[in-house]
This record gives C-alpha cells, structure tokens and sequence, in this order.
C-alpha cells in the first residue's frame, strides 16, 4: 500500500474505533485493504453520527440545570470581574461587611468561589479548618459577624491547587451544597476572574439575585468587564451595575489628584451598556494595608472616605435587588 493509502486510513481509523477501519487493512490482501476500511468505516462513522446526533438531542431537550437554592439563603449576590488584578476580592470582602454595618439585623455570608487563587481568609483574618456538623455538612468560619468559607480553609495556605476542570468543579459544588450557612439574607459571592466553567456553573445551578461588575478605568480592564457582562446576561443573571475601582489617585502630601488608570472609562462602558454605575473606590494605601493585614477598612476605619464609599456602594445594591422569597 502506497504512502497516501495509508494516510488516508490512518484518518480513518480516528472515526472508526476498535475492530473496524484501519484493523481491517491487516486481514485482507493489499489491493483490497482499502475497500474494505471504506466500506466498514463508512457503516461505522454512519452508526456514530447517529448516536452523537441522539445524545445531542437529550441534551437539547433538557434545557438548562434546573436552579437549586441554597438552604437558608435568602438572596445571592455575585461581586465579579472579566479580569484578575482589579480589586474584585477586596471590593467583595467590603461589600459584605458594608451590606452588614448598613443593617444590623441582616445576616451576611462571604463565599470565596475562586478555587486556584483563595484570598478571604487573609483579608477576613481567618485561619483553620471548619467543623462537621451531624449531617456531614462544613461550618463556615467566622469574624467581623460575616460567615466565611473558602477553598483556602480546606488546603494548606502555600500549597498549590493543579487541579483538571473536573476537580474543580467539584470542588465548586462542595462549597455551594456542603456547607450550612444557618439562616442569610445575603451570601456575597467572590467569583474567580474571567468567564470560565466555575462562573457559568454558580450562575446556571443557583438562582442569583444579583451581578455587581468590578473594573478599573483602564481600557484592557473594561474590555474584559463587558465580557463579564455578556456572559451573566446571557444566563439570565440581572446585572445591577458596575464599580469603577481605583478611580483616582490623590497624594497625600499635597493632595493633587491623578486618575492613573483613566477618568470615566466606566461610566462610559455603563452608559454603552444601559447600566449604572453603583459608586467609585478610590485607589487609596489604605485599602490595601487593612486588607492584607485582615482588618477591612470597613470594619477598622468606618469614617474614611474608602469606608464611606462601600458602604453607599452596598446601599444602591440594596435598592436594586429584588425582594427576597418570602
């Protein structure tokens, strides 16, 4: 058999699995090799289009995973970005504790869906492993009032998670189903960067009451938060608006502002996209210091104009979150 002979059969033999095709160029004579892959080939390719057009059609016809709430949860509320680096986790950990200090008698929880790159319980001060209840469930760790739970809780805080898809969506599901959170009326989910599996999971298995955006100004970030955008829309996830992260930079010695990042890119995305623009955080040592030391600005400086500013950004999320389940 000639060199293009046998390329042809070895692209054959890709569609025709075990005992058909290329098997049967061994167990006939040279000139006929090549019929007889054609011809079982074709009756094997035909019987597989046929199976995978059958498996297509169920899956069509189911739709959607039927949403599951969250036992005990009232409303969920999603804080994300369409890139890492923006301010996204710092933005979430503050918009739970300001969701709490706006209103005493609502209980808050934090969920720190990003699976590779775990940061609450740095920045809420928690170390340690949850407890089992009786039903095998995980009790979230808790500080500043908020209930906690974190890939980072269950994985030692430098080791380092090289998990497949698969992994990680199960650990995704393990953090949703397999934690007693009590009774909430707002879990804030930390979502990973980006518009992956583990987004499209949360938003496809769990009713959200809401999407907040998190961007900078910069023009690289809001083509990935317009991204984000899409993509809960597309899911039927309301968005209630978007934050312009590290808006300006003042000095603190002459007090002379820089917007390092741009002035209104947001806005500017948020009016293209019919959205609003739910409050600006500025770019402030602050806001850095007392995360990375576990004491929120939030919670450690309630009257500075970084506190002020969460905490009006958790009230406009309020006013545009639909009434909770009675």
């Amino acid at each position: 058999m000639g060199a293009a002979a046998w390329r042809w059969v070895l692209r054959l033999s890709r569609f025709s699995g075990r005992g058909g095709g290329a098997l049967a160029v061994l167990r006939h004579p040279a000139g006929s090799g090549v019929r007889a892959a054609s011809s079982s080939g074709s009756a094997s390719s035909g019987s597989r289009d046929d199976v995978l057009q059958d498996r297509r059609t169920r899956i069509q016809s189911r739709g959607l995973p039927k949403q599951k709430p969250i036992e005990g949860v009232k409303q969920v509320l999603v804080v994300a970005s369409g890139k890492g680096g923006v301010g996204k986790s710092t933005t979430a950990v503050n918009i739970a504790l300001a969701l709490a200090a706006n209103d005493s008698a609502k209980a808050v929880g934090l969920l720190d869906a990003d699976i590779y790159g775990p940061s609450i319980p740095k920045m809420m001060n928690l170390k340690g492993n949850p407890e089992l209840t009786p039903k095998n469930l995980m009790r979230p760790l808790k500080n500043y009032g908020i209930s906690c739970m974190s890939m980072g809780f269950l994985i030692e805080e430098t080791a380092l998670a090289v998990w497949t898809g698969l992994k990680v969506m199960s650990a995704v599901e393990k953090l949703l189903r397999q934690v007693d959170w009590g009774e909430l009326d707002y879990l804030v989910i930390d979502m990973p960067p980006g518009t992956g599996d583990v987004q499209l999971s949360i938003s496809q298995n769990i009713p959200i009451a809401g999407a907040v955006i998190i961007s900078t100004p910069q023009d690289v970030a809001l083509l990935d938060a317009r991204k984000g955008t899409e993509m809960f829309r597309k899911v039927h996830v309301p968005v209630l608006g978007l934050v312009q992260n590290m808006s300006v930079f003042q000095c603190p010695k002459c007090k002379h502002e820089t917007h390092i990042f741009g002035a209104d890119g947001v806005r500017d995305l948020a009016k293209t996209l019919g959205l609003d623009v739910l409050g600006d955080i500025p770019l402030h040592v602050n806001i850095r210091e007392t995360c990375d030391s576990g004491q929120p600005v939030v919670i450690s400086q309630p009257q500075s104009d970084a506190a002020k500013a969460y905490l009006k950004i958790a009230v406009e999320i309020v006013k545009r979150l639909p009434a909770p389940p009675a």
